[in-house]
């Protein structure tokens, strides 16, 4: 299923969640830039000698190409794009060692939190997050504020990096993308505005059809395809960080509460409230 456009237009202009999808846009142009520059060599040896391998973006094909042609074998050749965000993701084995390996970072490790929020692994990955922040994102800045949604929106994100790295803390597999910090956005748009409609394009068999759907089951039945996906990738490892999903879904519900606007109803509580008096 895939959102078009929900039925709550914003009050304000939402320019926190357009500066987000112009910042996201931003990054993967460079990284697409970065395809056009010369391979990167990493250092294989320091992940070795920490028990961690494959190195991220090691690739068995050109690192073989490259021992052919007399190179370093401590070396491994990587495009410049995945040196790039191999430098700016969140790797759990790292973070947790609290050991900058190559390619080293001029900033505080714990920042990658942060920065690989705006890394994406490929076009589908980018565009698929950048409508939901859109569809979704604009109401739930309005109903916090701007400074007060962003404040949300990293916290929502770095809620979900741990999450994802509490289920597989010894991951040398970079973790990015934008989709743990929406996950959160989602979370409080199904928790404020339950019951706002949104038309979906759902695949019907051979057929497309547009239904208009209400959020409370649209963003309901998504959440719950993140647990089954995650349960069923346990142990699997790679792919995608469906916990990641889970844990950024569960922080946006919680925190939706205190970064809220005074006034604003958080509907979905109030009718199980009334639901169960």
């Amino acid at each position: 299923m895939i959102p078009i456009r929900d039925s709550l237009p914003s009050r304000r202009f939402p320019i926190v969640t357009v500066s987000l999808i112009v910042l996201n846009l931003l990054v993967f142009l460079y990284q697409g830039y970065l395809q056009t520059r010369p391979v990167e060599l990493n250092d294989g040896i320091a992940w070795q000698n920490e028990g961690l391998t494959p190195p991220p973006a090691f690739d068995p094909v050109s690192y073989r190409t490259h021992l052919i042609a007399g190179g370093d074998p401590g070396i491994y050749p990587v495009s410049a794009s995945d040196y790039f965000v191999s430098k700016y993701a969140l790797i759990a084995a790292e973070l947790l060692r609290g050991t900058d390996l190559p390619p080293t970072i001029p900033i505080p490790l714990w920042l990658t939190v942060l920065t690989s929020m705006f890394l994406h692994g490929g076009l589908m990955h980018l565009l698929g997050n950048m409508l939901y922040l859109w569809i979704f994102g604009d109401n739930v800045e309005d109903a916090m504020g701007p400074i007060r949604f962003l404040v949300f929106y990293v916290l929502c994100g770095a809620a979900a990096a741990f999450a994802q790295i509490a289920v597989d803390p010894g991951s040398a597999i970079p973790l990015i993308g934008a989709s743990g910090a929406i996950a959160g956005v989602l979370a409080a748009y199904f928790m404020l505005f339950p019951y706002a409609k949104v038309v979906t394009l759902i695949p019907i068999f051979f057929f497309l059809r547009l239904m208009s759907i209400p959020a409370v089951f649209l963003l309901g039945f998504w959440f719950l395809l993140q647990v089954i996906s995650g349960a069923g990738s346990l142990g699997s490892g790679g792919g995608v960080a469906w916990f990641a999903h889970i844990g950024g879904f569960i922080a946006g519900a919680i925190l939706v509460f205190p970064f809220r606007r005074r006034g604003v109803p958080v509907a979905l509580w109030q009718r199980l409230r009334r639901g169960r008096t």
